[in-house]
């Protein structure tokens, strides 16, 4: 249970049925509706016709990019934005696919406010709670993530794993992700996290610099966590006006509160601020931060 092995299993299922491989599984996973012991049938046969695919599968822990969690990085990034009119630096930490280093690319839709391009990949509408961010347009002059063990989305293989672990009866999920897919042009380095980003954290004048990760940090080593912390401390120690430090983060904080925490801290004056919670799969957002910064 600790390395989720049913959860591989699932996954190594539905990527058969994404390569059209079993048809047993193509008949009787959803759009269909068949019986308990019909459904049962056909993933038995698979699992004894397709042992070798899927005992290797088994052997890669489950990755997913879940492009909803955007909306935070939207909303987070738009925040910034009514404080520092600066173009921004980007690094992801846990990228994965590097799906969500384009979440300029993609639209976001709170009530009557509307963010991101006039022709998005795709236009995010989670059940929104709170105050909103005034809309703003996002400059990006690099993006860059980190991964110790990086998916290329524009590699089949990639692409099936991402999208092996988005099941089969969640159809607006595949169509979003293959969307994300398409925009999908920045590099995914594969090294250590912390490494990578001290390596990142010397300023440049006329950037903002933002560090995020969603659903990344809690899997870190305490250790690699703690020298994170200090790194970023140390760089924001030294920002200015000029060179402003963001570090956004969407994690877990072991409160009976459910989702993930929203929290942002900026430097200079190392303003600390609570931006609410939002649904692990980004499908509501409590915010409860402040609409502008000034």
């Amino acid at each position: 249970m600790a390395d989720s092995l049913p959860l591989r299993v699932a996954g190594g299922l539905h990527a058969l049925r994404l390569r059209g491989l079993d048809t047993g599984l193509e008949a009787t996973y959803p759009p269909a509706d068949v019986s308990d012991a019909a459904l049962w049938d056909a993933v038995s046969t698979a699992l004894r016709t397709h042992d070798v695919f899927l005992s290797e599968w088994v052997t890669h822990a489950p990755q997913t990019n879940e492009v909803r969690r955007a909306a935070a990085l939207i909303a987070g990034a738009s925040l910034l934005a009514t404080r520092y009119d600066l173009p921004l630096r980007l690094s992801e930490l846990g990228a994965s696919g590097g799906l969500n280093l384009m979440f300029d690319r993609f639209g976001l839709r709170t009530g009557e406010q509307r963010y991101g391009p006039e022709d998005p990949a795709f236009t995010l509408h989670p059940d929104w709670h709170g105050p909103c961010p005034q809309p703003a347009a996002l400059s990006i002059v690099e993006r860059r993530g980190v991964d110790l063990n990086p998916l290329d989305a524009h590699d089949p293989e990639g692409a099936l794993r991402l999208m092996a672990y988005l099941w089969p009866d969640q159809a607006e999920r595949l169509v979003r992700i293959s969307a994300a897919i398409t925009v999908q042009d920045a590099p995914v380095d594969k090294a250590d996290a912390i490494d990578w980003l001290q390596a990142r954290l010397a300023h440049a004048p006329g950037q903002m610099h933002l560090i995020y990760h969603t659903v990344a940090w809690q899997y870190f080593p305490a250790g690699a966590q703690t020298r994170g912390t200090d790194l970023i401390e140390a760089a924001g120690a030294t920002a200015t006006d000029q060179s402003p430090l963001a570090w956004l983060r969407m994690e877990t904080d072991g409160s009976d509160l459910p989702g993930a925490h929203l929290s942002l801290r900026l430097w200079p004056r190392d303003l600390r601020l609570n931006l609410g919670r939002i649904d692990f799969h980004g499908r509501w957002v409590d915010w409860q931060g402040p609409d502008t910064l000034t």
